[in-house]
């Protein structure tokens, strides 16, 4: 018999499949239960889920699932994974009672009032906001993996809204002559270009053929691994340029969310492209950009960034989901 009261969580991204359990409030994510898979090893997320729980030997009631994708009426086509993905045929497939699914940065934004001092590091000056208690606040979230996810969240006397959104696909709004050429590059490929056109693992490869163009040199990298090693070993100075620039552009996105969102309480940063850029994001490229935001500069400046250190972030913030549809 299903155990009413375990959830079964998991974080869908293009790449990998994180699955884990939560049992309560006390503790929202099992850290003994996480999973990781390679989507392209799985026809369907229903059959990674299925491996998983036979493995952990799991029988759980309901489950909530953070999927890189726009959730329409309980379905969702995974933007950079070609499944599409519904509630009720996977609570079917499954056995579940219920299913239900999330944006997978509407998960990444739940997650931060439930991280640790340890789980974060602060990019710049400003301190990280406390999401404790009952202040209200308001902060945005974005992260470079296989795409750009971007979400935000509003504490009000409480209680956690997540805001579901596409903003990865932003057009792109270069703020110099370098970006300029950039876009003018990449707009031969691709007509319109989103922010994450540029900035996520494909995107770094899209940017550093720009850069190769721009400065009428070889490419001699074509995944995002060669590119980041070129740059880690100044093997490579057009590898050196793109990671800066990518560093530079998500700077300037973020400092856009604030302005869009009203997220004067902050950004958090994650994805799966984080741990290897925050030496980048550490010098000054990334925080001066965020601050060059004309007449609101002298309020970006007091702004945080913040990086979620966090090993599952999504897993985590599907719990808190989760938990908070139980509380109701």
């Amino acid at each position: 018999m299903p155990d009413a009261n375990l959830i079964l969580l998991a974080d869908i991204g293009g790449t990998n499949l994180r699955f884990g359990l939560c049992e309560s409030a006390e503790v929202p994510l099992r850290p003994d239960s996480v999973r990781r898979y390679r989507a392209a090893e799985h026809a369907s997320l229903s059959e990674a889920a299925a491996r998983y729980l036979d493995e952990i030997g799991a029988r759980p009631g309901q489950a909530v699932f953070a999927i890189a994708g726009r959730v329409d009426a309980g379905e969702v086509k995974i933007t950079n994974l070609p499944w599409t993905v519904s509630a009720s045929t996977v609570a079917k497939q499954l056995g579940l009672a219920s299913v239900r699914l999330v944006n997978d940065f509407a998960a990444q934004s739940r997650c931060l009032p439930l991280l640790q001092v340890q789980d974060l590091e602060c990019l710049g000056t400003p301190a990280a906001p406390n999401l404790g208690g009952r202040h209200d606040r308001c902060v945005a979230v974005v992260g470079p993996g296989t795409g750009l996810g971007v979400g935000a969240l509003l504490l009000r006397e409480g209680r956690a809204i997540v805001l579901e959104t596409e903003g990865g696909h932003l057009s792109f709004a270069p703020g110099t002559d370098e970006e300029i050429a950039v876009l003018n590059s990449l707009r031969r490929d691709f007509g319109r270009v989103s922010n994450e056109r540029l900035i996520c693992g494909s995107g770094l490869v899209n940017l550093y053929g720009a850069v190769c163009e721009i400065a009428a040199a070889p490419k001699r990298a074509a995944t995002p691994e060669q590119v980041m090693q070129g740059a880690t070993d100044a093997s490579d100075a057009q590898a050196v340029r793109a990671v800066d620039l990518f560093a530079e552009i998500l700077g300037a996105i973020a400092g856009d969310l604030v302005l869009a969102y009203g997220a004067w309480d902050g950004v958090f940063l994650g994805g799966g492209l984080l741990e290897p850029l925050l030496p980048t994001l550490r010098r000054g490229g990334f925080r001066a950009r965020f601050d060059a935001k004309g007449r609101f500069t002298p309020t970006m400046t007091q702004i945080p960034t913040v990086a979620v250190r966090h090993p599952n972030p999504g897993l985590l913030g599907a719990a808190g989901i989760a938990l908070d549809a139980r509380a109701v």
